[in-house]
């Protein structure tokens, strides 16, 4: 799958120290290990709706960080997927009597248009779960045959057939083995609130036959009227979520990867779900560090299609808005805080870049030379992008009543490097 154009990304003089993030399996903010290679994976879209605020902010973060990466001299490898087949999109495309394909293709599209808007950098690999249903397969079917999954009877008009991973059989107690995976490493949830976040989160607690309610479902056999793909010993159908996105991190990024990012409302069960097939199908962890960003509502709201509130990004340009002002709302939280998109909030983004641009022109060599690194220090301690714009506030308040120029591109170039600010 092509992903988008990305703005070359400016050279600085310098580079950054490196970055210590918020780890979610760890429960606190931990250095990642320098090194000349990163490596970086970030759960995509399901496209039946692209972009809302929420998508936004979670690939905005994370483009922090890979521009923060690259800024300390480090090779990032990117890998973000596409789910194009799963429930959600099935269910609207027959709601609104639109193929599931044509659906996802517009939508993919529109979400690639969102991202260059956002001056967001492309990932290196940008893989649907389509195209990677050959690669899922054979994986399937080894967890399969080494008894780590097994298949369920139909019941109420289900087909047999459907294979469900062995939660049971696979974890492990928990030991000081940083490489061994057991249930909760990355969320630490209690069994309870496991039960109700995957009943919400695409899970099927309740189906019977099932070895363990928790148990995720690895491959879906063929139902009429959905797509199907054939899977060899498994027969025809489609692969689950978490299983992709394990499959396809695994084929392109080392194993464990550095960074395995997404929204807050992945750690369970995606995450955790993830991280388990990982380990069940080689041994190894799926990454060293797991950050998540948090939610985006709507007036205090949860921002969503059945509430009629989703703010998207596409609509924001067709309006006028500026994407880099679209992008600044983002940055003024912290990537972990939930926090609501407001009328309010958009205007002071934009009174803050209609600022920063008027400052660009007046700040001096020193100033921005200041301003860079301090950025830079701002960004290393948890992607503290909040603080970073605040530190070119205060530069731009100084040179405002200036009125000789100042080294004129100088800012504007620290900016988009850093922050993805294009003035």
């Amino acid at each position: 799958m092509i992903a988008w154009n990305s703005a070359p990304v400016p050279e600085l003089v310098g580079t950054s120290a490196g970055v210590r993030l918020f780890d979610t399996a760890l429960g606190s903010v931990t250095e990642l290990a320098a090194g000349k290679e990163r490596s970086l994976y970030v759960c995509g879209i399901t496209p039946y709706d692209a972009t809302h605020l929420g998508h936004a902010s979670t690939y905005v973060t994370f483009d922090l960080l890979n521009r923060t990466w690259r800024d300390s001299g480090a090779a990032v490898s990117y890998v973000q997927n596409v789910t194009d087949v799963d429930d959600p999109l099935l269910e609207r495309a027959t709601a609104t009597g639109v193929d599931w394909q044509d659906l996802a293709a517009d939508q993919i599209a529109l979400f690639r248009e969102d991202m260059e808007a956002l001056n967001v950098l492309a990932p290196d690999h940008f893989i649907g779960a389509v195209e990677a249903v050959g690669w899922i397969v054979p994986v399937v079917e080894d967890l399969l045959q080494r008894g780590l999954a097994y298949t369920v009877p139909g019941e109420g008009g289900e087909p047999d057939g459907d294979v469900y991973f062995s939660l049971d059989t696979v974890a492990g107690a928990r030991t000081d083995d940083p490489a061994r995976w057991f249930l909760g490493q990355v969320s630490h949830l209690d069994a309870e609130t496991m039960l109700k976040l995957s009943a919400e989160r695409g899970g099927d607690p309740a189906r019977p036959h099932k070895q363990n309610a928790l148990d995720p479902l690895l491959w879906r056999a063929a139902r009429p009227g959905e797509p199907t793909w054939q899977g060899g010993a498994l027969g025809e159908g489609r692969p689950g979520w978490h299983i992709e996105c394990a499959v396809i991190s695994r084929r392109f990024l080392p194993a464990p990867f550095t960074v395995q990012g997404g929204g807050s409302d992945l750690v369970f069960p995606h995450h955790e779900m993830s991280a388990s097939h990982a380990w069940a199908a080689s041994g190894t962890p799926l990454a060293q560090h797991y950050a998540h960003a948090g939610m985006v509502g709507y007036e205090g709201e949860k921002m969503s299609k059945s509430r009629g509130n989703l703010v998207l990004v596409s609509k924001l340009r067709r309006a006028g808005v500026d994407p880099a002002a679209v992008r600044l709302a983002i940055l003024a939280h912290h990537y972990r805080s939930d926090w609501s998109w407001t009328d309010e909030v958009l205007t002071q983004a934009q009174d803050r870049f209609a600022t920063w641009r008027a400052a660009a022109v007046r700040a001096t060599a020193a100033e921005v030379d200041d301003v860079r690194e301090r950025i830079r220090e701002h960004l290393a301690d948890d992607l503290d992008a909040p603080s970073a714009l605040a530190a070119v506030d205060t530069l731009a308040a100084s040179v405002q009543e200036r009125e000789d120029d100042g080294d004129g591109r100088g800012l504007a170039v620290v900016l988009d490097a850093l922050l993805g600010i294009r003035l």
